[in-house]
């Protein structure tokens, strides 16, 4: 998901698809433990989604507290 695509979404939006990346971020660490973990690229991804959608969350935080 591209940061465009980020920006278009709500607070609450933004929250929920956060906590389903941690929560599969989580998953692929435990898969990496367990050595059943197929595709490693994958944890990258996850972690830079995770980044940009905090970063997408404090953009807007920044952006009311502003106003």
């Amino acid at each position: 998901m591209n940061a465009k695509e980020l920006h278009d979404k709500t607070p609450d939006q933004l929250r929920e698809e956060l906590v389903s990346l941690k929560k599969e971020a989580f998953n692929l660490r435990f898969q990496q433990a367990t050595g059943q973990m197929e595709n490693t690229s994958r944890m990258k991804i996850v972690r830079r989604e995770v980044a940009r959608v905090k970063t997408v969350l404090n953009q807007k935080a920044a952006n009311a507290a502003a106003e």
